[in-house]
Formats: structure tokens, sequence, C-alpha cells
């Protein structure tokens, strides 16, 4: 099979494609024939030595943490899954997974079935965003209908999940954005929107309930004055989590970090929503596998609005 190998830390230049033996599952495990390959911030930092570098193995190193594809064969004991099932994943994290490449083996309790109403693309994108945005508000927050919920950066890629998430538990949402992405988060369902170059956070929003923060360092720091007592702000930048939380300590508030982690469980309540028509996802574009450079500097830009998603057409 084809594969995106990294053979050295650094830049995108790095990323090369080779040709390897096609992997075998293990038991409890499936093979996947890919089909996309969701691409993620964590990708390219992690290529550069950074992210979760410390946890992927010795060099080369195949990319990638979300799938989407087709059951090719399935490992002793898996009985969830049968070759022919449509399927998404998010694997392994922070280890190694291997998902830039025409064939994938994941355990089988970290993958759903993908209905037809999510596109082979889109579910490839889902599965960090949608379960950090979930684990967020549901395991972390607790959310519950009728609260108030603030997500920073609420255009972002987590953020435009963790929104409409929110609104599927039944809670009012208010989102920062800058004025491009007004009309955006309106049409996700926003029911506040904040310029946050324009407002004063503090004086604009009180008595939250929860705050989703996809910006962390001082703009976290700042918007626990919007907490009501009892609120809880999720902080999702690893960077700052420890100042953010320490703040939050002194100030007599609640702050948690959080790490994603592969739930097959809560894949599959995201996929349902998706069928439900109340949760969408943003691609931002498609590039083919070969284009896994070009799709990291895009990634490392910021200035994008969306996910990226390689396709893989097995055997091209």
């Amino acid at each position: 099979m084809k594969a995106i190998r990294l053979h050295a830390f650094g830049g995108p230049e790095n990323l090369e494609l080779d040709e390897i033996e096609r992997p075998t599952p293990v038991r409890g495990e499936v093979l996947i024939r890919n089909r996309a390959a969701g691409v993620n911030p964590i990708d390219w930092k992690t290529c550069a030595g950074g992210g979760a570098s410390a946890f992927i193995g010795e060099l080369p190193f195949i990319p990638g943490w979300e799938c989407a594809g087709t059951v090719e064969a399935v490992g002793d004991g898996v009985t969830d899954f049968q070759p022919g099932d449509e399927v998404f994943g998010f694997l392994r994290f922070p280890e190694a997974a291997g998902c830039y490449a025409e064939y994938t083996c994941a355990p089988s309790n970290q993958i759903a079935k993908r209905p037809p109403a999510l596109d082979v693309n889109a579910a490839a994108g889902l599965g960090l965003a949608g379960l950090t945005a979930w684990q967020a508000l549901h395991d972390k927050a607790q959310v519950k209908p009728g609260q108030r919920v603030l997500v920073l950066a609420a255009a972002g890629g987590v953020g435009h999940l963790a929104v409409q998430l929110a609104k599927a538990a039944g809670a009012f949402v208010i989102g920062t954005a800058s004025s491009a992405n007004q009309a955006f988060l309106e049409a996700l369902g926003c029911d506040q929107c904040i310029d946050y170059s324009q407002a004063n956070l503090a004086v604009s929003v009180r008595d939250v309930d929860v705050i989703i923060d996809g910006v962390g360092g001082q703009t976290a720091i700042e918007a626990l004055t919007c907490l009501r007592s009892g609120g809880t702000l999720v902080t999702l930048p690893s960077v700052t989590a420890g100042e953010v939380m320490e703040a939050a300590e002194k100030a007599g508030c609640r702050a948690l970090g959080i790490r994603v982690e592969p739930n097959g469980t809560q894949l599959a309540k995201l996929a349902t929503l998706t069928e439900q028509g109340k949760l969408s996802l943003t691609l931002a574009e498609t590039r083919p596998l070969q284009q896994a450079a070009e799709a990291h500097q895009l990634s490392s830009s910021g200035h994008q609005r969306g996910k990226t998603v390689l396709t893989i057409e097995t055997g091209a």
C-alpha cells in the first residue's frame, strides 16, 4: 500500500509517499480501506518534533489520527463490524495511528458506522474536533438544558462543533469570533454573537454556566469573570492550560483541561446528530493523499475556516 511517512522530524517537506506492507488486524481490530483522512494541527506539530511526538515511537512515522473508509477484514473477537461496513474513527491518540495511508488497522471500540447522511470526507474530519467538543461539554462540563454556554473561538474547528452540540443539548449559546464570522455563527445556531475585537467580554457577558475555551492564555483568564458561581471553564489549548487553571483557582472558579480520547460510542452519537441535521462539519478543502505536505502548510498557516481532508484512492 501507499502511505505518507515522516523519516525525520521537521517541516512538511520531510513527508514522503512510500510503498510499504499492508497491515494485518490482530484481535479486537478491523482493517480499514481508507477513503479519507483528516488533517489537524496536532499532525504537523508532531511531525515538527512537538505535539504527540513523545508517544509515537521510532521513525518512520505515518501521521494521522482520523480516518473514514470501508472495513476490509476483521480480527478475532470483533462482532460489531463486518467487511463492507462504512466506518469512521479517531484512533489510538496520542500514540501513532497511521491514517495517512491506503489501509489502517483500528481498534473496533474506536470506530463507528458511518450513516449515508454523513459524507465520507466530513466523517474523516469529524473525529478529533467532534470528540473534543463532546467530551468538553458532556464529560467535563456536564452541560444541561437551559444553561448558558460561552464558546471562545466559536468559528474554529472545535468551536463550530461545540456551538452545535451545545444547541443540541438545549443550551443558550454565546459565541465569540471576528466580525467576518458573525453570519456563520448565526447559521450554526448561536443565540448571541460577540465580535472579540470590538467588545469587552467581561462586560458583555455575565452569569455563564459553561465556557468552552478554544483560545487559552490571557483571553481565557479574562473570560473567567463571565462565569456564574459554580460554573465551569474547559480550556482546550494544552500549552496554557496550567496557567488558566491556576488563575481560576485563585479567582475561586473551576477550570479544567482536556486531552481528547478515542471513543467509538461517542462517535456513534455524533453520527446520529448528523443524521438528524443537528451537526455538520465545515470543510475548508480536500486534497489527494500525495499532497499531505501542502495540507500541513495550509493547516499551519492558521488562515483557514473549516477542516482540510486528504482523499485516498486505493491503488492510485
